[in-house]
């Protein structure tokens, strides 16, 4: 078994993270590290975890702690993953793997130099849904993408629980960030293919806010696919994605989402079909996919480089924001 250290134990990691380790057969959490002594300690006891610290450097120098998991908040992402590598720790880091491209530029490298796994999680990528979008493109029947589309939403207000997704300081951007990252990795991932240009426009709250309420972006992908990916804090959760090919249109109505079944449809000339797929497992499956990983059995199919690819993505788009033109995109991978 692969021991876990959970940096910033907070809502993330209470609803998808925990049942996704108590249900792995690979890893445990054997550490959590929240600011707070008092919920450190009441969130080890609940969650029945050995060892807890307000510490990040002392929870990733434990000895029963193999590998970090990075949930904290967004600006916390570069400290807490250079903290982990300087104890000789893998880690996997939540989306966005950082505040701008050149603080993913910095993780990538210091893991480089000390030859450690680093990924970023992703989530999506171990998902049946998105998998069968990827094989069925892959399968020729649909013929050559031509169109693409990605909207991912859900309610964030001020009673939302992650207060701090509404403060730029610390999250960087609002959905554009926080959900727009899923959509931009999700088309990469199933098209197979990298973003070369974007234009990008937003709604912002009014002040004092700083951040954007919803956004919508055009990617411009170099096999020459157009791909919108619009989302929203202001919206109920949904997660639609469609591909529109040369023959025919893959399609799903909550595409992303792991709380319900998906279903797929697939529309051809004459012929409309209906495939159910679940999602169920994707948070399991990435965990298992990291320790496999660290033990020397697979390749982690998110690594580092892949978040920082995302973020130049999401860098270009705030540049869009802000010029009104359309930005081109710093290839890494």
């Amino acid at each position: 078994m692969v021991r876990f250290g959970i940096v910033g134990f907070g809502l993330h990691a209470v609803k998808r993270m925990m049942p996704a380790f108590t249900a792995s057969e690979k890893c445990k959490v054997t550490a959590l590290a929240r600011r707070d002594p008092a919920k450190a300690q009441e969130s080890a006891r609940q969650y029945g975890i050995p060892h807890f610290f307000t510490s990040v450097e002392e929870l990733c120098r434990h000895p029963e702690v193999d590998a970090v998991f990075v949930t904290s908040p967004n600006s916390l992402h570069l400290p807490d993953v250079l903290t982990a590598f300087k104890a000789g720790k893998p880690v996997l880091c939540e989306k966005p793997l950082g505040m701008n491209a050149a603080e993913c530029r910095r993780m990538v490298e210091a893991a480089q130099k000390a030859n450690l796994l680093f990924g970023v999680a992703h989530v999506f990528r171990f998902e049946e849904s998105t998998a069968r979008f990827r094989d069925l493109l892959v399968s020729g029947k649909f013929g050559k993408p031509v169109l693409a589309r990605s909207e991912f939403c859900f309610r964030a207000g001020s009673e939302h629980p992650r207060k701090w997704l509404r403060d730029k300081t610390v999250a960087g951007a609002g959905p554009l960030f926080d959900i727009g990252v899923h959509g931009i990795d999700t088309l990469r991932f199933v098209l197979q293919d990298e973003v070369v240009r974007v234009s990008a426009r937003a709604v912002f709250d009014l002040p004092p806010s700083t951040i954007e309420s919803s956004a919508a972006m055009v990617l411009e992908f170099g096999g020459g696919v157009l791909a919108n990916v619009s989302v929203s804090f202001a919206a109920e959760y949904r997660t639609p994605l469609e591909l529109v090919c040369e023959l025919g249109v893959i399609r799903a109505e909550d595409a992303m989402t792991v709380e319900h079944p998906v279903q797929i449809e697939k529309r051809l000339p004459a012929v409309t079909e209906i495939e159910t797929v679940s999602n169920h497992m994707a948070y399991i499956k990435q965990v298992d996919a990291f320790a496999d990983a660290i033990e020397g059995k697979a390749h982690f199919p998110a690594p580092g480089e892949e978040g920082w690819q995302n973020q130049e993505i999401l860098d270009a788009a705030v540049r869009s924001i802000q010029s009104g033109r359309v930005e081109e995109v710093r290839r890494v991978i």
